[in-house]
């Protein structure tokens, strides 16, 4: 998994001038973040509250698996919800009848609290994304990986009504040992992917679809974006996609927790 860190700059500028947060230079490899020890002791999750109510924990370990198995695929979402894109990729789903995962940013989610609904409503699952898509956060405190992940959970089940998050995703794959394992406290099980599609830097709707068709095999878990700039080759990438790996006998589903 590679860090995102093309097209960024609309997040940068939004949230940084928002929240004064410093974003650090990014190093190790995200693979070396996933891969560290989960043996301590889970952190206390601390008050991440309201709405929400109690939660059960999960497993700490990076989710790429489907819930429908050896022949599943799960769509990812990532960085909305955007008032542009968003009801476009669900109007695709819709269509097709599928089902995806909607990796949301906090203050995103805040912003657009009738999408958030819109997304539950259509029957797809929510995750937590961060509250501003800081793929350094692994460089960060605990503290600030702690307020990320529960003050995004925070917003996004308030904008949804009350629906809780049921993944966290670190941006740009930057999971920590503390990270997953707090995310874990809290209900959410991490989610990796298995296809990066890298439209986030619009390498052309034939690029986008031969990179699913190239590396499906690797896992079922397929990491697309519905923000953060123009996603037109990531709805035309999923017309595209949809009905052609259902004619292959694909089944989409979600990812296991």
């Amino acid at each position: 998994m590679a860090r995102h860190s093309g097209g960024r700059g609309w997040y940068g500028k939004l949230i940084g001038a928002a929240l004064g947060v410093t974003v650090l230079a990014t190093g190790a490899s995200v693979w070396t973040a996933q891969a560290g020890d989960v043996s301590d002791a889970p952190p206390r999750a601390g008050a991440s509250a309201e709405p929400g109510g109690d939660v059960k924990p999960v497993s700490a370990t990076i989710a790429h698996a489907s819930e429908k198995g050896k022949r599943g695929v799960n769509i990812t979402i990532d960085d909305g919800p955007d008032p542009v894109w968003t009801p476009q990729v669900l109007d695709l789903l819709r269509e097709y009848g599928v089902k995806a995962t909607f990796c949301m940013v906090g203050t995103q989610a805040r912003a657009q609290p009738d999408l958030v609904k819109k997304v539950v409503a259509d029957g797809h699952r929510l995750c937590d994304h961060s509250v501003s898509h800081d793929t350094a956060m692994d460089k960060n405190s605990q503290r600030y990986q702690s307020q990320q992940i529960l003050d995004a959970e925070r917003m996004i089940t308030k904008a949804s009504g009350g629906v809780r998050p049921m993944y966290y995703r670190a941006p740009g794959g930057a999971f920590t040992p503390y990270s997953r394992k707090l995310a874990a406290s809290r209900g959410m099980r991490p989610l990796g992917w298995n296809v990066d599609t890298k439209d986030f830097e619009r390498p052309g709707t034939d690029a986008v679809v031969a990179t699913v068709e190239r590396e499906l095999p690797n896992g079922p878990t397929l990491l697309f974006h519905d923000a953060g700039g123009d996603r037109t080759q990531t709805v035309e990438a999923l017309r595209r996609l949809l009905p052609r790996l259902k004619e292959q006998g694909y089944v989409f589903g979600f990812p296991v927790r």
